[in-house]
């Protein structure tokens, strides 16, 4: 085969790696499915950098997420999505067409009167798509993160980034100021009671400055803000009964951060990370969260909670918390193969700040 395949080709792969069988997949998008050959994540195993900044090929999937809450020169707020993941047919890297990696590349732009999103599909083994940690580079077509951190420092110390869709575009720069995050038990997340996880760490400490481009406004539209990466990959990530999640990342105004996610099954599980403004990371165990929906919205045709209630008691030295999320635009709907919920939010209560809401399954 020596020509690019067809996006329904390409789908159908897709579909094999991420949803085997549709009409009997378990967990969201097929991630509780049994994945018989890859590795599976293990308590104790420590994560490395800057090897785990680049993919994992015995694992069957893994994500390189970027989110960003902006603001523009005008005070309106913004919000941005880069994310590029990978799945895979066997657990091996493979070379040329022979290659069994297939890669998905999501971008999304939100604004307060309208959502963005586009999705690049590509093959791997040619060029089209991949990441190399050292030094890093992740791409899919012409959509870019590139590390630019200074010699000696972390990959993920300093970002360029670069997406466009057929009516939105934009070109952002990151620089860290704070440390990498393990979420979990030191980069070892558990996603159920029966103990499906994933290895999972985050970079939440990003300030950003860069352009959008928008339809029928000045281009281009400069911002500044703060982003979120987040790096993640696992094989059985989800038990098979998990039909979505509700995952926040909080950036508090008193520098602080928050990650915290539920997934839905037979019973709700929950997790999350206190982090404080020096990085101090404090795990939060199961049912330590409580997420309360206050709103719904008609969205892409479909029930969408997209106000929430956010709760824990004290938990060392996290101060208890209780606020109300607001989103930006409650239409932020990512019409991709896979369609979720993904936008930024205001929040307020017993803290004040941004994040970003991501919502799936619905």
């Amino acid at each position: 085969m020596n020509a690019k395949l067809s996006r329904r080709r390409l789908l159908h792969l897709m579909g094999a790696a991420i949803l085997p069988g549709a009409a009997h997949a378990q967990g969201f998008a097929g991630l509780g499915t049994t994945a018989e050959g890859f590795a599976i994540p293990r308590r104790g195993q420590a994560l490395t950098f800057p090897e785990d900044h680049g993919p994992h090929y015995a694992y069957r999937i893994e994500w390189w997420y970027l989110t960003s809450v902006l603001t523009g020169a005008d005070g309106q707020d913004y919000g941005i999505q880069w994310t590029l993941f990978r799945s895979a047919l066997a657990p091996e890297q493979g070379a040329g067409w022979s290659a069994p990696q297939l890669w998905m590349g999501h971008a999304g732009l939100t604004t307060a009167s309208r959502h963005f999103s586009a999705e690049r599909l590509a093959r791997g083994g040619i060029g089209q798509a991949g990441v190399v940690a050292q030094p890093f580079d992740a791409w899919i077509d012409d959509w870019r993160m590139q590390g630019a951190a200074p010699a000696g420092g972390d990959e993920f110390d300093a970002l360029r980034i670069s997406a466009r869709g057929p009516d939105f575009g934009y070109a952002l720069d990151y620089r860290a100021e704070g440390p990498l995050v393990l979420q979990g038990d030191r980069g070892y997340s558990v996603k159920s009671p029966a103990g499906q996880a994933s290895y999972y760490y985050s970079q939440p400490f990003y300030r950003v400055s860069g352009t959008l481009d928008l339809p029928g406004g000045p281009v281009p539209v400069p911002v500044t803000g703060q982003g979120w990466l987040d790096r993640e990959w696992s094989s059985q990530p989800l038990a098979e009964d998990q039909a979505g999640w509700d995952w926040v990342s909080l950036i508090f105004e008193n520098g602080a951060r928050m990650m915290g996610f539920q997934l839905r099954g037979t019973d709700i599980f929950t997790s999350g990370t206190w982090i404080a403004a020096d990085g101090t990371a404090t795990p939060l165990p199961h049912n330590a969260l409580r997420f309360t929906a206050l709103e719904q919205a008609q969205v892409a045709g479909r029930q969408v909670p997209v106000r929430w209630r956010i709760e824990a008691p004290a938990q060392g030295p996290m101060p208890g918390l209780r606020i109300e999320t607001r989103p930006l635009n409650p239409q932020s709907w990512m019409d991709t193969s896979v369609p979720y919920w993904e936008g930024p939010l205001r929040f307020d209560g017993s803290h004040q700040g941004r994040g970003y809401l991501e919502m799936t399954g619905y």
